[in-house]
């Protein structure tokens, strides 16, 4: 299982959200490639960066963020926020993105992002699917739809789409543990999909657990800065 720390970024810093409402943000570091960094230093492999201003501007803000942590380490970035046209997919590539991720744009505009996985490859896109009830959130959170989970991502692995991240919006930032028995379901219906866990991650004990239902991946993001899970344990547990 690909361990996965993210980095939030709002006026070019490290910070964290919490249920992703702006008026919490906290920042952790000034200096986000100081952050990557030490995740490689630590033997991770994969980052996951989201530019929360550029999904307030609906284009990317922090792209030079991007360029600096893609240049200046070998991690494997897949880079979400303000991607809502094809000229950012291509710009987040240009930049050193790995891969994007669609959110709210997979959900609003299905189509846009169809052509996407023809013109890039369904291995360079990540489907975002945040959900709270079951059914589908976006713009940030703040917009619920009617689009019910299992068949949001039935849709997009029919269009070749291997990778999930589905984040529980009522764990996020809560630092409570992670959507077990959603995960668990979602693997016993679609048992090709590489899904990744994404939100309230605690502990080591909560990633045996993630692993053992046969989890692609965990984003990990509080409980590093909190230090609930310290960069010494993740690197014993990538080793």
């Amino acid at each position: 299982m690909k361990i996965i720390p993210a980095i939030d970024i709002i006026n070019g810093k490290c910070v964290r959200l919490t249920k992703g409402d702006y008026s919490t943000k906290k920042v952790y570091n000034e200096n986000p490639l100081e952050v990557a960094k030490s995740f490689e230093d630590h033997g991770i492999k994969n980052l996951h960066l989201v530019d929360l201003d550029g999904a307030k501007a609906n284009s990317i803000v922090n792209g030079k963020v991007l360029e600096s942590i893609a240049t200046y380490t070998n991690l494997t970035i897949d880079f979400g926020g303000g991607i809502k046209a094809t000229a950012a997919v291509k710009q987040a590539f240009e930049l050193g993105a790995n891969k994007i991720t669609a959110g709210s744009i997979a959900a609003k505009n299905p189509e846009l992002v169809f052509d996407w996985i023809r013109e890039f490859g369904a291995n360079k896109i990540i489907l975002g699917a945040d959900v709270n009830n079951r059914k589908i959130a976006i713009h940030g959170w703040q917009e619920s739809t009617e689009l019910e989970l299992d068949q949001y991502i039935e849709s997009y692995m029919a269009k070749g789409i291997q990778s999930v991240i589905c984040t529980d919006i009522s764990k996020d930032g809560m630092l409570k543990g992670s959507s077990i028995a959603l995960y668990q379901e979602l693997l016993t219906m679609f048992p090709a999909l590489k899904l990744i866990a994404s939100g309230g991650v605690t502990s080591i004990q909560e990633l045996d657990k993630l692993m053992a239902i046969g989890l692609d991946g965990a984003i990990i993001g509080k409980a590093i800065y909190e230090n609930r899970i310290t960069l010494k344990q993740l690197e014993e547990y990538v080793n």
